[in-house]
């Protein structure tokens, strides 16, 4: 004599199909919070390397004028026909080609937005950066203290 299965002993292999659905709506949950939570720190890093691009300029704009006693608000000495700060940074060597294309414009921000210097030509006051990003406002590209640069 065989013994079969009971039909219900049978009807328990497998998922359901509401079972699956439920399985796939829990995945897609997670890899939705996994893009957020991605594009959360891709924002956060482009921010961060934008403030350091900033950092770097205004930390050789400084340098160099320290070094050769020019005063905030002056203008420097005419070397190789310009005045532009920027081209003398590069030309002393206090600055990479990377950095002095942030200067004129010619690089773009980590998250696309363009570098602009207000005056190139003129040594920033105390509390005013050299350069500056045109995501400052929207997406808050400006560092939180520079009131002692």
């Amino acid at each position: 004599m065989k013994i079969q299965p009971s039909p219900r002993a049978m009807s328990k292999c497998g998922l359901t199909l509401i079972e699956l659905t439920v399985v796939i709506l829990v995945l897609l949950s997670l890899i939705v919070v996994l893009f957020i939570g991605a594009r959360g720190w891709k924002q956060g890093t482009d921010r961060a390397g934008c403030i350091l691009k900033i950092r770097a300029m205004q930390m050789a704009t400084r340098s160099y004028q320290n070094l050769y006693g020019f005063n905030p608000g002056t203008l420097p000495y005419a070397s190789g026909g310009t005045q532009f700060i920027a081209q003398h940074l590069l030309e002393k060597g206090y600055i990479k080609q990377g950095q002095y294309d942030n200067a004129t414009g010619d690089e773009l921000c980590p998250s696309n937005g363009t570098y602009s210097t207000p005056f190139p030509d003129t040594f920033p006051l105390v509390g005013n950066l050299y350069m500056t990003c045109s995501l400052s406002d929207t997406q808050n590209h400006i560092p939180q203290t520079y009131a002692d640069w």
